[in-house]
C-alpha cells in the first residue's frame, strides 16, 4: 500500500482512480471529485473540503477526519465504506451506495443524507437534519440521536435498538420495521406503513401510527399520544395510559387505560378490534 502524508491536493480529480493507497493527515481543498473511482483506500485524519470527495470507490475505510460544509453530496455511488470516529458536517452525504458503515460518527448538517442505500449499518451516530435516511434498505441502527422530520421515508427492513429520534412523520411508506427499546417523539409516526414491530419504545405523538397494515407494540408506553391508530390493525400492550384511539381497523389493543376510545361504526367494525382496560378505576 502506497503512503502518502500531510500532502496537499487541490484541483478537479486530484487523485483521480487511483488504488490501494493509505492516505494520513491529508487535506483535500478546492476541487471536485477528488478520489473519485477509487478503491482500496484507508483514510487517517484527513480533511475534505470540496465537493464529491468519494463517488464511485470501493473498499473505503474513513479514520478521525473531517467532510467540511463544503464536501456537499460526499459519498455517492460508493460500494464497501466504512466510517469511525468521524465528523461529516456536510449536507447530502451518501446516495445509492451500499455496505455502508457508520461508527461513532456525527453529522450536524444531515439534510437529504442516506438516501437509496443497501446494507447499512450506524452505530453511535448524531445527526441533524430532515429527511434522513429515505428510501434506504437493510439498516441496523444502535444508539442513533437523530433530531430532524421525515427520517426514514420509504425504508425496507430496519432495525433500530437504543435509539432517540425527535422527528415528524418518521417511518412514512416503510415496511418490515423493528424498533427496540427506544423513545420517539414526533407528530403522525409512521402512517402508510406495514409490518411496524415497536418493542419497549416510548413514544409521543399526534396521530401516530395510522394506516399501518400489521402494527405490533410490545410492552410500550405512548406518552402525550393521541388520536392514535386510526384505520390501522393492531396488535397492542400500551403499559400505563393513552389519551385517545381513534378507529383501529382491527385487532387487539391491551391498555393500562385509554382516555378516549373511539369505534365508528360508519368507519370501522367496532366489533373487529378487542380492547382490554388493565387498571381498575
Amino acid at each position: 500500500m502506497k503512503e502518502l502524508t500531510q500532502q496537499f491536493y487541490t484541483g478537479e480529480r486530484a487523485m483521480f482512480a487511483v488504488e490501494d493507497v493509505h492516505l494520513t493527515e491529508c487535506t483535500f481543498d478546492a476541487g471536485e471529485s477528488p478520489l473519485k473511482e477509487s478503491s482500496d483506500l484507508l483514510i487517517d485524519a484527513c480533511l475534505f473540503k470540496w465537493k464529491y470527495p468519494l463517488w464511485y470507490c470501493k473498499n473505503v475505510t474513513v479514520n478521525d477526519s473531517t467532510l467540511f460544509d463544503t464536501a456537499r453530496a460526499g459519498i455517492w455511488y460508493t460500494d464497501n465504506i466504512t466510517f469511525n470516529n468521524c465528523v461529516i458536517e456536510a449536507p447530502k452525504s451518501f446516495r445509492r451506495s451500499s455496505r455502508v458503515t457508520l461508527n461513532n460518527v456525527a453529522i450536524p448538517n444531515a439534510a437529504e443524507t442516506l438516501w437509496n442505500c443497501t446494507d447499512v449499518a450506524l452505530n453511535n451516530v448524531t445527526a441533524q437534519g430532515s429527511y434522513f435516511g429515505m428510501g434506504c434498505k437493510h439498516i441496523e441502527c444502535s444508539n442513533l440521536v437523530l433530531t430532524g422530520d421525515y427520517c426514514f421515508d420509504s425504508a425496507e427492513e430496519l432495525t433500530l435498538r437504543n435509539c432517540k429520534l425527535l422527528s415528524k412523520d418518521s417511518f412514512w411508506n416503510c415496511s418490515n420495521v423493528t424498533v427496540y427499546d427506544s423513545f420517539i417523539s414526533g407528530e403522525y409516526l409512521c402512517w402508510n406503513a406495514r409490518n411496524v414491530t415497536f418493542v419497549n419504545c416510548t413514544i409521543e405523538s399526534l396521530q401516530g401510527m395510522c394506516y399501518v397494515d400489521n402494527l405490533k407494540l410490545i410492552n410500550c408506553k405512548l406518552i402525550n399520544t393521541t388520536r392514535a391508530l386510526e384505520y390501522s390493525t393492531v396488535d397492542a400492550e400500551i403499559i400505563g395510559h393513552v389519551d385517545s384511539i381513534v378507529n383501529p381497523t382491527s385487532g387487539q389493543i391491551l391498555a393500562g387505560s385509554i382516555g378516549e376510545l373511539t369505534l365508528n361504526d360508519r368507519y370501522v367494525d367496532p366489533s373487529a378490534t378487542t380492547v382490554t382496560i388493565t387498571e381498575k378505576k
